[in-house]
């Protein structure tokens, strides 16, 4: 699209892509959130607690069938496979270790050989939510989190509840079994759904109508080659960004309808459900920031039940295996694969090059120790000078103040430079075909080339001062 006026644009994109694309979006969303409000509803009513499970679960299927149609069956199977393994492994330590084995099998096996690859692409966040879930119930009843033995209604009803069952987030157990007691409806409840879903067709429609015009329409900047294909990379990268903020207010939205997201606090309850922090994330201070920030339930997930058990094999390898987890509950996808890992090596070098700078030869403690003595050396030659009275913890404080920031913002420049260069993946003006099936590894090596592999360059860069500087 041609660069054009602030009032052209608007007048093109509101009637051409704003308002067809929240209809559209409202007409596929509706369904969900009656059936989320259903839940909620029948959550409150004086049933036996084995029929509010089950009415989650069918909930959960009348949702996934509305977007999947006959295709729901797979996640169906995913989740009865993942109940039938925690009964046969009741008598284990290890049931944990048992789900995850099944899951992750039943993964590879459906998209290697039992369906075909677009079909499983577009179930591949539900497929996903299942797992997780299944993999931390498994892993809590190991370590004796859970209060008593679950019955296979309570895990059906957690697996396909209708709040998570699509979109996610993921929730521990408990959390479900609060949502089942059924917390009293609010104003507080209602205003949180409410706002999560605005937020979210907010983010749908940056997505979609003005993210992939930012530099060639809304504001159009010139220069050499190279700087275009980078505003492109930040494009792409930006649309990309808003369709998973869209996901994440969408997941909040309809986790807070079921009645899931709470805390208690003061004998108060807060409807506090975060699943994303935009802000966090396009203005960074590291990239473990945007990665902890980019959905806060799955990090949490990975952390817990990925990092913290494969840790004794050192930090390292308990990194690139959290990436590698992640990796493969995302799907047999070669981009998103060469995506995450990426973000491991970036993170520990980030993590080896922040090191010393951290009370190290470079720490703020020892670089102001040398400036303090350079400034009461410089005060003594002049003592009748005008820095007479000038006492020198001011000095040392503001000096500090401004090495930091400076600090702080160079480090979100490179991660900003960081995640252009990864969402150059995520080309809107990719075929619908290709990414649907999954950019291959010729689609990847292509974009990461014209890009001359910079970030890579950077990273083995950083990690080798990284290595210098201890």
């Amino acid at each position: 699209m041609a660069a054009l006026p602030p009032r052209e644009f608007a007048a093109q994109v509101l009637p051409g892509c704003v308002v067809p694309t929240a209809r559209q979006g409202l007409a596929q969303l509706w369904p969900l959130l009656l059936l989320c409000l259903g839940a909620r509803l029948l959550h409150r009513l004086p049933l036996p607690r084995g029929g509010k499970h089950a009415g989650a679960a069918a909930g959960g299927l009348l949702a996934l069938h509305h977007f999947f149609g006959a295709q729901a069956l797979w996640v169906a199977l995913l989740s009865g496979l993942c109940v039938l393994t925690l009964l046969l492994s009741r008598a284990r330590a290890h049931r944990g270790l048992c789900l995850a084995l099944a899951a992750l099998s039943y993964l590879l096996m459906g998209e290697l050989h039992m369906v075909d690859t677009v079909t499983w692409h577009k179930m591949r966040g539900a497929q996903m939510v299942v797992a997780m879930k299944a993999v931390s119930l498994g892993f809590d009843l190991d370590r004796g989190a859970g209060a008593a033995e679950p019955s296979p209604a309570q895990v059906l009803g957690y697996l396909c509840s209708p709040g998570s069952v699509v979109f996610g987030p993921w929730e521990p157990f408990g959390s479900y079994l609060r949502a089942v007691e059924g917390p009293p409806l609010s104003a507080a409840w209602a205003r949180k759904g409410l706002r999560s879903l605005g937020l979210a067709l907010l983010c749908l429609l940056v997505s979609t109508c003005l993210a992939p015009f930012l530099f060639s329409s809304l504001l159009p900047l010139y220069g050499a080659r190279a700087l275009r294909r980078w505003l492109r990379a930040y494009e792409s990268a930006l649309s990309f960004h808003f369709s998973n903020y869209f996901v994440a207010f969408l997941s909040e939205a309809t986790a807070t309808l079921a009645g899931s997201g709470h805390t208690e606090r003061h004998e108060h309850l807060h409807w506090d459900l975060a699943v994303s922090r935009p802000l966090r994330v396009e203005l960074p201070r590291s990239m473990a920031e945007v990665v902890t920030n980019w959905n806060l339930p799955m990090s949490r997930w990975l952390h817990t039940y990925v990092f913290q058990t494969a840790r004794c094999l050192g930090t390292f390898a308990a990194v690139l295996g959290t990436y590698a987890a992640s990796a493969l509950l995302h799907g047999l996808s070669f981009h998103l694969a060469a995506v995450l890992l990426s973000l491991g090596l970036i993170t520990y070098a980030e993590h080896g090059q922040c090191q010393p700078f951290k009370g190290g030869i470079w720490g703020v403690p020892e670089i102001f120790g040398v400036l303090q003595t350079l400034w009461v050396w410089g005060v003594n030659r002049d003592v009748e000078g005008p820095c007479r009275g000038f006492e020198v913890p001011e000095v040392s404080g503001l000096l500090q103040t401004l090495w930091v920031r400076a600090l702080n913002g160079a480090l979100g420049a490179l991660a900003l430079f960081h995640l252009s260069y990864l969402g150059a993946l995520f080309d809107v003006e990719a075929e619908d075909a290709v990414e649907e099936q999954g950019y291959g590894m010729a689609y990847t090596v292509r974009k990461w080339s014209e890009l001359n592999w910079a970030s890579h360059w950077v990273t083995l860069g950083c990690w080798v001062l990284a290595r210098l500087l201890r």
